[in-house]
């Protein structure tokens, strides 16, 4: 088969690497791809949203499979693009619908169709700007904290937790009033705030039935102690430590099951991931947002601990035969830390060339591989010649395996200490909460 993959992050790489690994996968190209991604097929330099280029790409390039990565195409409603057009339909595209993908790419629509579902979630109020008044006297008498949430996409920084009236009184303004977020504040979600420890859940799903993925934690903030502001994820690990049978059986019974019959029920077509963002109140899990694809860097860690072909589960998927694969999990702990650039996630400076060191020497990866699994995704990368230069904030998720998690960890910081760019860094405590 012919596979096209649509992205160009840290995700990509992963799924790149797992699906070029499939007997089935007979030639890979990735849109727009990375410097990372080349290593296991052609990058191909057209944006993932321009949807009349990649129609010419599939027809081109024989493609029999669409993987998209990023939630932007999916939003955008790529999946029934294909489906509606005569020369595409044959192609399996692994993604929601357009009413799918809506369960991210609108919090209000992710908060009503949990409500009608009994799914469980922080209660919520949404505003816009005919309610603008109504909305300014909530939060006013709302207690603290309190979250904000422009309903649209914002680049993961559309999510604000307030911890006084006036700092929640001035986002919402800057929200509804001054386009803080452009569209994506048109309408702004106000939730109770929930405290206790998030994860971060997987399912790939036929629209019937579902496999679970390996679960994961990352971690947003860029100081350590999770400190700092917020960023697109600073690392991860797998399997989360309080994930216990229990608990993944509520998640289960109270969360996936009722949000897969739900989109049955609402004759919403969706084959593709299923992230749910939850968190752990007590005992109980609650959902804080479902995303319509995989996460980054969730992904780094789930992947390397992934046993079965993946090419094999999204054609199942495609074809609504999940129902006859089963799930295999190494039961290795994985971790990934991300390196970014310096300045990130405000301004930062592109163009710096990577040095990776020992790391170039193949014999050195195959012995490091050899001791626990390591594999340095490229997250903002791209070719410049003969170097490999840095091309966003987020540059590298350098990722390991390991018997235990200190020793996954360590293994990723030992392979970090060897490369260098100007003005990298990252954090050294992933996984503190969780290492004696």
């Amino acid at each position: 088969m012919n596979i096209l993959i649509l992205g160009s992050g840290g995700r990509e790489h992963a799924f790149s690497w797992k699906i070029s690994q499939s007997e089935l996968c007979t030639q890979l190209f990735i849109a727009p791809g990375n410097a990372g991604t080349a290593q296991f097929g052609e990058n191909i330099n057209i944006s993932e949203t321009d949807f009349i280029s990649i129609k010419k790409v599939c027809i081109e390039k024989k493609i029999d499979l669409v993987f998209v990565g990023p939630e932007e195409p999916l939003v955008k409603g790529i999946y029934d693009f294909f489906d509606q057009d005569e020369q595409l339909r044959h192609i399996a595209v692994t993604g929601p619908s357009a009413a799918g993908a809506r369960l991210e790419g609108s919090k209000a629509f992710a908060k009503a169709f949990m409500q009608r579902h009994n799914i469980p979630t922080a209660y919520y109020k949404e505003f816009d700007d005919e309610s603008y008044e109504q909305g300014y006297t909530y939060i006013k008498n709302h207690p603290l904290p309190v979250v904000l949430k422009a309903d649209g996409l914002a680049g993961g920084k559309g999510v604000l937790i307030c911890n006084t009236h006036i700092e929640a009184l001035g986002e919402y303004e800057l929200i509804i009033q001054k386009s803080k977020f452009g569209d994506a504040g048109k309408k702004v979600v106000i939730e109770d705030f929930l405290d206790g420890i998030e994860l971060s859940v997987f399912v790939l799903t036929d629209g019937k039935d579902y496999l679970l993925f390996p679960e994961a934690k990352d971690y947003k903030k860029i100081g350590e102690g999770d400190k700092g502001l917020n960023t697109g994820g600073m690392g991860a690990v797998s399997p989360v430590p309080f994930a216990t049978e229990a608990f993944m059986e509520k998640v289960a019974e109270k969360i996936i099951k009722p949000t897969i019959h739900g989109l049955r029920k609402e004759k919403i077509d969706y084959k593709g991931f299923i992230f749910f963002g939850l968190i752990k109140v007590g005992e109980e899990p609650m959902v804080i947002e479902y995303n319509c694809r995989m996460g980054d860097p969730e992904t780094e860690v789930v992947l390397l601990r992934l046993k079965n072909d993946l090419l094999k589960l999204l054609i199942a998927a495609g074809k609504q035969k999940l129902d006859s694969e089963k799930i295999i999990i190494d039961e290795k702990v994985a971790a990934t830390i991300v390196a970014v650039s310096e300045g990130y996630p405000l301004g930062y400076k592109k163009g710096f060339t990577i040095d990776f060191g020992y790391l170039e020497n193949p014999q050195v990866i195959k012995h490091i591989d050899a001791d626990g699994g390591i594999m340095v995704f490229h997250a903002a990368t791209k070719h410049r010649g003969e170097d490999i230069v840095t091309n966003g904030g987020r540059v590298l998720a350098v990722s390991a395996l390991g018997d235990s998690l200190a020793e996954a960890i360590e293994l990723s910081k030992e392979i970090l200490a060897n490369i260098h760019f100007e003005g990298i860094y990252y954090r050294s405590d992933i996984g503190y909460e969780f290492i004696d």
